[in-house]
């Protein structure tokens, strides 16, 4: 039945070809006032003419390093970097001379992620950021802003926001990541070294889209999209043809299960006499769909009290997330994706005088779903002329419940396409010496929370797999209390994410006292960058009298009626702010928790219920939107738990 869809293919990036360029230059992350890790053998590569000759010499040391350019104009050397200090300077030398200045040496961090990291100091808009702002002029802080681009190819180059490096004034940190500044910051009061920053983010972005196509191999839900990069990047595809084909199959798929083609639900003179009324638009999660997902068909019939214009176009306005329209037995096109408005063309004849019938099948993937626009959207009209409002009473059935399809999320290659920002924005810098990476993201990733458990971790061995720096730190946030509604369950992506502190070498900082119900952003990136560079100056660094972490999750015992729970990192002792501990529910072997007492014993927290009298699990801060207050002596707050390892639904 289905034979067209509207279809947008748009696609960045052609290959970035390998060239010979005239002259000699390094890659656009070299340049003045860039800081280099210290007391390292750095990598620093650019391009030429083949076989043209590269010398270079810092100036820290007497002796030339010299290469020759391979047979397509690309060439790497290897400095020894002396200790942190500065101002250096580096020249490089082919058939024309290039001098990068103001070098400084010290410690270097990448700082990556989804818009969390991206919030700049001149965003949060704080008396306290406005104050830091105002403050800031430290010359040994260096900050380098990848500018955002995606890619379905691995670039060989990134393209910095600003021609240098900058140092961190007023005028510059206003415009940087904001967790990025102040963990820089931290570190440099306390080591007092140069640090440099080098920030690479992009809002709303999930974890698969900062990963390499070997990599998203692994993961079966992503394995329709690994496939069309491979057959573009091997077999020289046309993205538009790969796209057209994977929704077609898919299409397909989902026309074989559907009882409502099945049955021609789409027919007008279909008897839909038992169908439930419904009023349009409105979220599935605000009506009697509420947690449906799959199929759902709508039905509406209008009447015209003469024969309708030529040039008509139906609007329904945003659709989540995919939906196929008929009038009149004839079928008009399908639209995937959640954030498009739905304008389509009518065919003159489609629509007749008297009565008509509209049927659209949408189609939820995940989360929400339904006609989410806003009423004027949803009309038939001409360019100039309202003929028939579409708002209001509808009819609707359930056609299928969702199955194991696995949906084309992607229609397009954009920033949230899977490898598209670690080919555009990690890839370039690849081998970049660096001592470490802090990471704020997840949020993307809430609607598959349990998948993130090993996407995560994926992700991670993936940079450093291919960065060959062996297991380097890797400090990360975890994602902070949000309203996310009732279709994700953040609590379990943040446990994802503790458990993710399995892997060596890495570390979370706990913002459950940061999130804010109505903002998924917290203007707080103070305590987030300095959480962060607790991890960094306690487990790098060495200084083993900081903090680093708050009470994390570590064993239970049952006493009775009550349940013991025992936590690492509890430093000088548990505390809570305010009267009572909150947050802490308790369950028997029903399975059902219930709000349960807390109270604080030396170094644990014992959890009990008059409503569970032999209890066997516990939970804290289990919701999206969870307030605790249970803290350590260093005012680090305790993470999210489980006791249980029940399956999640």
């Amino acid at each position: 039945m289905i034979k067209k869809w509207i279809l947008t293919v748009c696609v960045l990036a052609a290959v970035f070809s390998t060239k010979a360029f005239p002259d000699a230059k390094p890659a656009s992350v070299f340049c003045d006032h860039m800081v280099l890790q210290q007391k390292s053998n750095v990598p620093i590569w650019g391009w030429a003419l083949p076989q043209e000759k590269i010398t270079i010499l810092p100036s820290w040391q007497q002796q030339e390093i010299s290469t020759i350019a391979d047979a397509n104009g690309n060439w790497k050397v290897e400095i020894p970097t002396p200790a942190a200090g500065g101002p250096h300077s580096i020249n490089i030398k082919g058939n024309n001379e290039i001098t990068i200045s103001d070098i400084l040496i010290g410690e270097v961090w990448i700082c990556s992620g989804q818009s969390n990291m991206q919030v700049s100091m001149g965003w949060l808009g704080t008396e306290r950021s406005r104050t830091d702002i105002s403050r800031a002029n430290n010359d040994k802080i260096r900050i380098f802003d990848i500018k955002q681009r995606y890619s379905i190819f691995e670039e060989n180059d990134c393209i910095g926001s600003w021609n240098t490096w900058l140092p961190a004034t007023s005028d510059n940190i206003q415009w940087f990541s904001a967790v990025g500044y102040y963990f820089g910051k931290r570190l440099q009061e306390e080591l007092n070294v140069p640090i440099g920053l080098i920030s690479s983010h992009w809002g709303g972005t999930e974890a698969e889209c900062w990963m390499d196509l070997d990599t998203i191999k692994n993961f079966e839900r992503l394995k329709n999209t690994a496939n069309i990069i491979t057959g573009v990047r091997d077999n020289n595809e046309d993205p538009d043809v790969a796209f057209a084909q994977m929704i077609n199959d898919w299409l397909k798929k989902i026309e074989d299960e559907d009882q409502g083609i099945k049955d021609k639900w789409f027919d007008k003179d279909f008897n839909d006499s038992d169908w439930q009324q419904i009023n349009q638009p409105a979220w599935w999660g605000n009506s009697p769909l509420k947690g449906v997902h799959g199929s759902v068909w709508f039905r509406k019939e209008i009447n015209l009290e003469k024969n309708p214009p030529r040039n008509l176009e139906i609007n329904l306005g945003q659709i989540d997330d995919i939906d196929s329209v008929w009038i009149n037995n004839h079928y008009i096109s399908t639209t995937i994706g959640y954030n498009v408005k739905r304008t389509y063309k009518i065919p003159y004849g489609y629509l007749n005088k008297g009565r008509n019938i509209i049927a659209v099948r949408v189609i939820d993937t995940g989360g929400d779903g339904g006609f989410i626009g806003e009423s004027k959207d949803m009309k038939i009209a001409t360019a100039s002329e309202e003929l028939v409002n579409l708002a209001g009473e509808w009819k609707y059935k359930t056609s299928n419940p969702k199955t194991d399809w696995h949906e084309p999320r992607f229609t397009k290659i954009s920033q949230n396409f899977p490898t598209a920002l670690f080919n555009g924005m990690i890839a370039p810098l690849i081998p970049f010496k660096f001592a470490g990476v802090i990471w704020y993201q997840g949020e993307g990733n809430v609607v598959f929370p349990i998948e993130y458990r090993t996407l995560f971790p994926a992700m991670i061995q993936n940079w450093r797999n291919r960065w060959g720096q062996g297991d380097f730190p890797f400090y990360y946030v975890q994602i902070a209390p949000w309203a996310y509604g009732d279709s994700c369950f953040s609590q379990a992506l943040r446990e994802a994410q503790m458990m993710t502190l399995s892997l060596p070498n890495t570390g979370m900082a706990v913002t459950m006292d940061i999130g804010e119900e109505k903002d998924i952003h917290p203007r707080n990136k103070h305590d987030v960058g300095d959480r962060l560079a607790r991890w960094a100056l306690n487990k790098h660094y060495g200084k083993t009298d900081v903090i680093f972490s708050g009470p994390l999750y570590k064993e239970i015992k049952i006493e009775g009626a009550k349940i013991r729970i025992f936590f690492d990192y509890t430093a000088n002792g548990l505390m809570v702010k305010g009267s009572e501990l909150t947050e802490f529910t308790i369950a028997g072997e029903d399975k059902k928790f219930t709000p349960a007492k807390a109270m604080i014993d030396g170094n644990s927290v014992v959890v009990s219920s008059p409503d569970v009298a032999k209890p066997i699990a516990v939970r804290f801060g289990w919701s999206n939107c969870a307030a605790p207050n249970l803290y350590n002596s260093a005012l680090l707050p305790a993470s999210s738990f489980r006791t249980d390892d029940w399956p999640l639904n």
